[in-house]
């Protein structure tokens, strides 16, 4: 994945879409840096209140854009994710709605909890050098901005249970189903 430092938000043209997938309307989000959110069920009500806060945040109405060459990419990989062909996404990251501690842990998780495999919160705590930290790795993963892409449901608890998620735990089982951490739910 890559990474980009910080980029200027005076300006940008952000530019939208709504995707189906398996699990339900994805908003996807883009600006010349890169991919800067996913929103999980991104009925009308949602998508509203997702386009609002990246008007708030960026200075200007996103653009929805179906066919913008800036998201084509990122439809792309997430359809070849969700049909079990991609096992580790290459796009441009426009880091921006994270920063500090959050922006860490998330790049960490990135970067170090690959397809099919899941880290503990205390764990991925220790991993950037915060062992005590498990709760607010949490509150970490509940800021993600970039979901699924920057994988918040590998994350769960040292004792086996599955943990939280912002998406919905059937979309967290869903999704380790899908990576073959957990068996595939019969109906």
């Amino acid at each position: 994945m890559n990474e980009n430092r910080d980029p200027q938000t005076s300006g940008q043209v952000v530019e939208w879409a709504v995707v189906e997938s398996d699990i339900g309307p994805l908003l996807l989000a883009a600006t010349g840096h890169g991919l800067v959110n996913v929103v999980f069920h991104a009925d009308a009500a949602t998508r509203d209140a997702a386009v609002e806060r990246l008007a708030a945040r960026f200075g200007g109405m996103p653009v929805e854009a179906p066919a913008s060459p800036r998201l084509a990419e990122p439809i792309r990989q997430l359809a070849a994710y969700f049909a079990g062909e991609l096992r580790t996404f290459t796009l441009d990251l426009d880091w921006t709605l994270i920063s500090g501690f959050n922006r860490e842990v998330l790049r960490e998780l990135a970067r170090g909890v690959p397809y099919g495999s899941v880290v503990g919160y205390g764990d991925l705590a220790a991993r950037v050098g915060q062992p005590g930290a498990a709760q607010a790795v949490g509150a970490a993963m509940g800021a993600n901005p970039l979901p699924v892409v920057v994988p918040c449901h590998r994350v769960v608890e040292s004792d086996g249970g599955i943990g939280g998620f912002g998406g919905g735990l059937e979309t967290k089982r869903h999704l380790l189903a899908l990576e073959g951490v957990l068996p595939a739910p019969l109906f």
